[in-house]
């Protein structure tokens, strides 16, 4: 093999064993989310059908079994596409829906997966070439019919990629990303064919790459903020403390109310993002996370909170917590009370009950049964 296979094989391989790499890491390690586990087993049949294809290319002399699982994995590439942008949908109602439709998807796993299993047991790759290349042809077709399908449900976000007025929340970046890379990565298969049969395997590792360069930066530029606001943190800490040395005694936050107009302009802010990106859903959300997000000073978003709205960070998010608990106690029958607290941030079902009570002067229980008529 010379120099220039040397470096063609080095790339493509690279990215089907990252992507075997992450799909473990979304699988085994994440958050354990439907989404986390519909991207892994959608990183994984695209790394099988990577894989194949690197070394069908490099060594034609390969097992025909090898070839016709390569291939039969592309029947799953749609199908956890598909449900990965229903899993990992935004929007509270969308999600709700989405949440009950997606509990069908080993329907579709199962159906495709027999559907395959039958054809491979009666007509095997090494003996019916033929009829596996037209069986091929409708593989794809299956493919592109999830890509149009994923595309309905991204119709929103496709949208806002051209209205200068609306942007994109992190997660639907992500979902819009994935789907034009697997959309590439079917593209460079189905015409590749006339240039070279490799080009889809670099596409994958394109698209890998330019994932991870995305993220990498997305976090560089996060780090970024957080040094800064934890400078600015220390500064003021030692502003505070020398203040505190004088002997004359000080109100937190004395005489430096934050005036109604600014502070309406940075309630308005804050609502939006917190709607946008559904931040209240994280258990572990501390008052600096937040205010990165709205890119202020932790101790100035504080003083906002405590002394415009007289509340406190925990009571505020409680507050988003419970109203998105409301809506899917009269929305959605098939979730239980705990599942309910869970999925709006609340990390027990104690703490949700004794919240929402403190909160409302109602159980989720009584709550329910009282408005749900």
């Amino acid at each position: 093999m010379g120099l220039e296979k040397q470096i063609l094989f080095f790339f493509s391989a690279l990215g089907a064993f990252n992507g075997f790499l992450l799909a473990a890491y979304f699988v085994f390690f994440s958050k354990k989310k439907n989404s986390d586990y519909f991207l892994g087993g959608l990183l994984f049949v695209i790394s099988v059908r990577i894989t194949k294809s690197i070394f069908l290319f490099f060594n034609d002399k390969i097992f025909d079994i090898f070839i016709q699982i390569g291939l039969s994995a592309c029947l799953l590439i749609g199908v956890f596409l598909y449900f990965y942008i229903k899993a990992s949908s935004d929007n509270d109602s969308k999600k709700i829906e989405n949440k009950n439709k997606s509990t069908y998807w080993w329907i579709h796993v199962l159906l495709w997966l027999i559907c395959i299993s039958i054809f491979n047991y009666f007509y095997s790759y090494s003996e019916n070439r033929l009829l596996w290349n037209y069986f091929v042809k409708m593989i794809y077709l299956q493919w592109f019919v999830y890509i149009l399908l994923s595309a309905w449900e991204l119709r929103n976000e496709l949208k806002k990629l051209f209205t200068k007025n609306t942007k994109l929340s992190e997660s639907q970046i992500w979902q819009v990303n994935i789907f034009f890379g697997v959309l590439c990565i079917w593209t460079a298969y189905v015409f590749g064919s006339y240039a070279s049969y490799i080009v889809g395997a670099l596409s994958f590792s394109f698209v890998f790459y330019i994932l991870g360069l995305f993220w990498f930066l997305k976090r560089s530029n996060s780090t970024e903020v957080k040094n800064k606001i934890s400078k600015d943190q220390q500064l003021h800490n030692l502003e505070s403390n020398k203040e505190k040395a004088t002997p004359k005694p000080i109100e937190k936050y004395a005489n430096k109310k934050i005036d109604e107009q600014e502070a309406n302009q940075l309630k308005t802010r804050i609502e939006r993002i917190i709607a946008e990106e559904e931040l209240f859903r994280d258990p572990n959300l501390k008052l600096p996370d937040l205010a990165e997000k709205i890119n202020v000073l932790p101790h100035y978003l504080s003083q906002f909170l405590n002394d415009n709205l007289n509340k406190s960070f925990p009571l505020y998010i409680n507050e988003h917590r419970i109203e998105a608990a409301k809506k899917l106690l009269l929305l959605n029958d098939s979730y239980t009370l705990e599942a309910i607290g869970y999925e709006c941030g609340f990390n027990s079902k104690s703490t949700f009950f004794s919240t929402f009570k403190k909160i409302t002067n109602y159980t989720p229980d009584s709550y329910k049964k009282k408005y749900k008529k």
